[in-house]
């Protein structure tokens, strides 16, 4: 079992934290040796996408003090943005002192959509699917026979009708695929073009669009987790009212919409770290989730907070999570390939449920900051470094330069600037 308390770890050098990181996961430092080298070559960027001319390059950090279902868990995170990695790390180790992340998944269940248009009779052609929805999965099913082998394929039908839309009537059928291991986009669309003909001679209509939906609402990642109220105090601020400050801080992003486009925006901040390091497709489940957080007709908040009978704060956090551990550039993605052996993930249903609890943590960072010391506090401090590294700060003088701006409360390139003339750089 590994360890992911790794106590001093930002004090050491690259070098030094890729090896304990591997050393407490059991692996060997050339498991991770991709991330030393920003993990792709050109030529390997020139078969993923067009037109390619060169590579951009994301800092990976490493989520630290994860405990999910009992098992330590050490989670890469590729993000730009300072205080996310800090923020999570920090939160998950409040999160052991009360057991730490407890999670589920629903079946990797994903949405094929196939508009049937040019109908004469759009409750006949409804019925007409049904009686031959039998047909219709079968065929399905024996699409993808890899797929199939490992316990995938299709395993429903639905059929619903929309009578008002600026074009008409039409119909859309929801092809509901067991896609296991993998993210599916490819073997749910390969799934729907191939019926398509089925549906069109059965229906006399046109099927027109086939392709999947990213509101994977039957493929959702749960995690909750308890805070003892004693583990929450800190400075001059007690247990109490960093707790209360939490639950109402959620309570505003509960009721409005413009609160909760940030208050979501925190926990993503987590969540695409988890999904891009992986070499999943962030821009999917970013659709998915705000499309879920709007499912009822108002947009708000995805995670809950509130109290449990001893009054410990008690978050809990559910969403889509369509992600992969096979195929894609979670296989062709050397970077990629090192995050998923470092968080030592056998399902994509595990790899979901990590990256759902490094969302609720993410999101009780911002929360606890925004509840006590502001959100600028811990953000800013770290934010300075590329301000001063802006300004033609190296070396030594980073920290010092970055130091001065904080304790001014001052974080801006103007002043990084007259900081560096003035320490003689």
């Amino acid at each position: 079992m590994g360890n992911s308390r790794l106590a001093g770890f930002y004090k050491q050098s690259i070098e030094e934290r890729i090896n304990q990181a591997a050393n407490a996961m059991g692996l060997n430092s050339a498991d991770l040796s991709a991330w030393s080298s920003g993990g792709i070559d050109h030529a390997a960027a020139d078969h993923m996408i067009e037109n390619v001319i060169g590579l951009h390059s994301m800092p990976v950090g490493l989520g630290l003090n994860f405990q999910i279902n009992g098992r330590d868990v050490l989670v890469p995170m590729a993000i730009e943005e300072p205080s996310v990695v800090a923020g999570a790390s920090f939160m998950a180790k409040l999160a052991r002192s009360g057991g730490g992340f407890q999670t589920t998944t629903s079946e990797p269940l994903m949405i094929g959509q196939m508009q049937v248009i040019n109908l004469a009779n759009l409750h006949e052609a409804k019925f007409k699917l049904y009686e031959h929805k039998a047909e219709l999965l079968a065929a399905a099913d024996e699409i993808d026979p890899v797929l199939k082998k490992f316990g995938g394929g299709a395993r429903d039908l639905e059929v619903r009708i929309i009578e008002d839309s600026p074009v008409g009537g039409f119909i859309v059928i929801h092809l509901i695929y067991d896609v296991r291991d993998a993210m599916g986009a490819n073997a749910v669309n390969t799934a729907c073009e191939r019926l398509a003909a089925r549906v069109e001679a059965i229906t006399a209509g046109k099927v027109h669009l086939r392709i999947l939906s990213n509101l994977a609402d039957r493929r959702v990642a749960r995690a909750r987790c308890t805070i003892p109220v004693d583990a929450l105090a800190f400075e001059d601020f007690s247990g109490e009212t960093v707790r209360d400050g939490i639950i109402a801080a959620y309570a505003f992003a509960a009721v409005d919409p413009y609160r909760a486009a940030t208050h979501n925006k925190g926990i993503m901040n987590g969540v695409d770290a988890v999904v891009i390091a992986t070499g999943n497709d962030w821009r999917a489940i970013e659709a998915g989730a705000h499309a879920y957080a709007a499912r009822s007709g108002k947009y708000t908040s995805l995670s809950q907070w509130g109290t449990n009978a001893q009054g410990d704060l008690v978050g809990s956090l559910e969403m889509p999570m369509a992600v992969g551990i096979i195929g894609g550039a979670t296989k062709v993605h050397p970077a990629a390939r090192a995050a998923l052996k470092l968080i030592g993930v056998k399902t994509a249903s595990e790899l979901a449920e990590i990256i759902v609890a490094v969302g609720l943590a993410q999101n009780m960072a911002a929360l606890r900051a925004l509840a006590t010391e502001g959100i600028q506090r811990g953000h800013m401090s770290l934010h300075a470094r590329q301000v001063a590294i802006a300004a033609g700060a190296s070396g030594d003088m980073i920290e010092t330069i970055a130091a001065q701006m904080v304790a001014e409360k001052t974080v801006r390139s103007d002043r990084a600037e007259e900081l560096l003339k003035s320490l003689g750089a």
